[in-house]
């Protein structure tokens, strides 16, 4: 029991950690293209991020956080816990310095599956449901694609909308900013659904056992401690994603970038929610990839054709992503299986 309440303790430690990671390198998510078309300045929208996110992670988190917690791998223990979240950490850390947009969910699912696999290696026994890791990978391949989608979807009703606001000799400029800030503050909520779990959800069975406290009340103090963590992140090292993909990928105007926000955060909480009540798990999806794709499919639908995007940019993002699980899962079966032989 000592043990075990001393590895709670530093896995808590280790949320922290990878909550500044998460808020380092997600924080561009709903804010990139607000920040990159001129509507917001980078500190008001990383201020209002870490608010409303906060709120989303508070209000709906526990509906992804208990995939992650206790779908993926079942009854993870505290040493699996701390092992996960320090190898996301270091994987996270590291891109973010480098300014690419990494998924902070798939970090965290591969570090999370580099566990079952260490189990297997020392016993024989996995414990990976593999029917919600399957539905989780569907998640992946679907959401960017139909992100893309709604996104030119959008861009060209917005763009009607604007023709409509000039016929009536509106402001349009201010509408759209109005509407970018509201668009920000909703993808900023829909993080906090299904990202907070990213950082936390590992510790849901650890602290529920150890403390003898329901899932639901374990959820809620987790994400009170996920929500200010990935706020820190995003206030101190924030900018550096938002850079890239604010900036890098497309040139972006308010209507295009209300497109890719409202586009974005519908595909993140439409997944964080609509599951849980079908199949009693919400999907951790990347918010990056559909952040990233949203951008992609205005900068696509802006000169109708594939020159409105630097391709250069979306392909080392794209690799970084392809690298996420496999890089993330190794570090978590080294670290656990290192570990596991030389504690007692």
């Amino acid at each position: 029991m000592a043990y075990e309440i001393i590895y709670m303790m530093l896995g808590i430690a280790a949320a922290m950690f990878i909550a500044w990671n998460l808020g380092a390198n997600d924080a561009a998510n709903p804010t990139n293209a607000a920040v990159g078309c001129g509507a917001i300045s980078l500190k008001k929208a990383l201020l209002m991020f870490s608010l409303f996110a906060a709120v989303g992670a508070l209000a709906q988190g526990y509906m992804v956080m208990k995939t992650i917690g206790k779908g993926v791998v079942k009854d993870i223990d505290p040493l699996g816990a701390l092992v996960a979240s320090v190898s996301a950490g270091v994987w996270i850390m590291f891109c973010t310095w480098k300014g690419m947009p990494v998924s902070t969910t798939h970090s965290t699912i591969g570090s999370v599956l580099g566990i079952g696999f260490a189990h297997l290696i020392l016993s024989g026994k996995a414990r990976i449901d593999w029917a919600v890791v399957f539905a989780v990978i569907l998640s992946w391949i679907t959401s960017p694609l139909l992100a893309i989608i709604l996104s030119i979807s959008l861009y060209f009703l917005f763009g009607k909308v604007a023709l409509y606001l000039l016929s009536e000799r509106r402001n349009v400029d201010m509408f759209f900013k109005g509407l970018l800030v509201f668009n920000l503050a909703f993808s900023a909520y829909a993080f906090g659904v299904n990202d907070v779990g990213n950082a936390t959800g590992v510790y849901i069975a650890v602290v529920s056992k150890i403390f003898g406290i329901p899932d639901m009340q374990t959820m809620f103090i987790l994400a009170i401690l996920g929500s200010v963590g990935i706020a820190f992140g995003a206030l101190t090292w924030g900018y550096r994603v938002i850079n890239t993909v604010g900036f890098r990928i497309t040139r972006l105007d308010y209507v295009s970038a209300a497109a890719a926000i409202l586009s974005n955060a519908l595909i993140v909480w439409c997944f964080s929610t609509i599951p849980k009540f079908v199949i009693g798990y919400g999907m951790p999806i990347s918010t990056t990839h559909a952040s990233v794709s949203s951008v992609i499919g205005v900068g696509i639908a802006k000169v109708k054709g594939l020159a409105g995007v630097d391709w250069k940019i979306v392909g080392y993002i794209v690799a970084s992503w392809i690298l996420t699980v496999p890089i993330a899962a190794f570090i978590s079966i080294s670290i656990y299986t290192l570990l596991a032989y030389l504690i007692p």
